[in-house]
């Protein structure tokens, strides 16, 4: 079903409705892992992510009755942005199901295109069989996300432009929520060139296809915490479980700790907003096993709403001793405060914010405390703030920011 042909097909039909991603050269990657790394920028397709492909195509295989009894379909918002905007474009009813956890630009987003949403359940697949009940009751036609060979065919066509740009590309790194991306990339590179390894990319707290790929069958998990959204999936794709079976090369799992570093990398590097789940092949990059070999990293996403990303880049800060905070006792008495902000200052960290407790003690004159969040370059600058301190009797300790 998978059929050269029929990716061929494919990628002349996606045209329609999709920009061109050219591969982005990162240097900053590439220095990092001894490889030379592409991005393919799917965060900058129309919907913000690489789901139209598969969407558009599965609607134009349609048949003019299935397409007039309305579609409907589940997903955590990029398939759903997808599956509405070629709706729209083919003047046909959509119905979304998401769950309630979805970001909120995502939901609007969706709306935008002219599809109606529901929100239901804490997961897609929560959301997927509440969709199921809804088109057997009004007669909907389905399109799944990503267990459907022809919206995996639609996925794929991201293969077809990777190796037309860089035929020699060694590695493709594709992230992995129900697998669908994964079908039709894996697949259409071992077409064009066996000698392509394609590794899936799945979120550790959602590693439904890891799973299953050790017991040799479809697995459940029993439940999935990620902060990758849009791969929060509890199992993979039964239809197109075979296909990757036969065309992965294997499977890396991300902590999600790694993808708040990921998203600064984007950020400060490449000037682009990734979502979580679109970070997932950046972080795999430092499990990579290789050195000079050609990668190309997916980006499948760019649909994050503004307070998930504030939330990421305080964290990414934190993480990196960019931002951290830390308590000292001092006696109450005048002159303390301007003589720790001399410190800090001489060693040129820049004090965020200043929490002076003089309760902490019930004889003020022995000790209060003050609790300082700073901005530092990195680790080792931190180090040397908490290093000037001590040396003028001071003892620091570092705790939690409280942003």
């Amino acid at each position: 079903m998978l059929t050269l042909e029929k990716f061929e097909e494919a990628s002349e039909i996606v045209k329609q409705v999709t920009q061109e991603t050219k591969l982005v050269y990162s240097d900053y990657l590439s220095a990092q892992t001894g490889n030379k790394v592409y991005l393919k920028p799917e965060n900058m397709q129309r919907t913000g992510a690489y789901k139209v492909r598969g969407a558009y195509y599965k609607i134009s295989t349609l048949t003019p009755e299935e397409r007039e009894k309305g579609l409907i379909t589940a997903s955590a918002g990029n398939h759903a942005q997808g599956v509405a905007y070629a709706a729209q474009r083919y003047g046909v009813k959509a119905t979304i199901v998401m769950p309630t956890t979805t970001p909120l630009i995502k939901v609007e987003r969706t709306k935008n295109y002219g599809a109606e949403v529901v929100l239901y359940g804490d997961v897609y697949d929560e959301a997927c069989a509440h969709a199921y009940e809804l088109a057997e009751e009004f007669g909907y036609t389905f399109v799944h996300p990503f267990d459907d060979p022809a919206v995996a065919t639609g996925q794929g066509t991201i293969a077809m432009e990777i190796v037309k740009e860089q035929p020699l590309v060694d590695y493709i790194l594709v992230p992995v929520g129900g697998g669908g991306l994964a079908t039709g990339v894996s697949t259409l590179a071992k077409l064009l060139n066996p000698n392509i390894k394609v590794i899936g990319v799945e979120p550790a707290g959602a590693n439904c296809l890891q799973a299953s790929l050790e017991k040799g069958e479809v697995t459940t998990l029993p439940q999935v915490s990620t902060i990758a959204d849009g791969t929060a999936v509890k199992t993979p794709g039964s239809v197109i479980f075979p296909y990757l079976q036969e065309n992965l090369d294997g499977i890396i799992t991300v902590e999600d700790d790694e993808l708040i570093v990921a998203f600064l990398d984007m950020v400060e590097n490449h000037k682009m907003i990734v979502e979580n789940s679109g970070l997932l092949t950046v972080a795999a990059l430092k499990h990579m096993d290789v050195k000079n070999k050609k990668i190309v990293s997916i980006l499948s996403g760019g649909n994050m709403d503004v307070i998930t990303m504030s939330s990421v880049i305080q964290n990414g800060l934190i993480q990196r001793d960019r931002i951290f905070t830390i308590s000292v006792l001092l006696p109450d008495k005048p002159g303390e405060l301007t003589r720790v902000s001399g410190i800090i200052a001489e060693v040129r960290g820049n004090v965020i914010r200043l929490d002076h407790n003089q309760f902490y003690s019930v004889n003020r004159n022995a000790a209060v405390e003050l609790k300082i969040t700073l901005e530092a370059f990195g680790t080792e600058h931190k180090k040397q703030i908490i290093r000037a301190l001590e040396a003028e009797g001071y003892k620091p300790k570092q705790i939690r920011p409280n942003l």
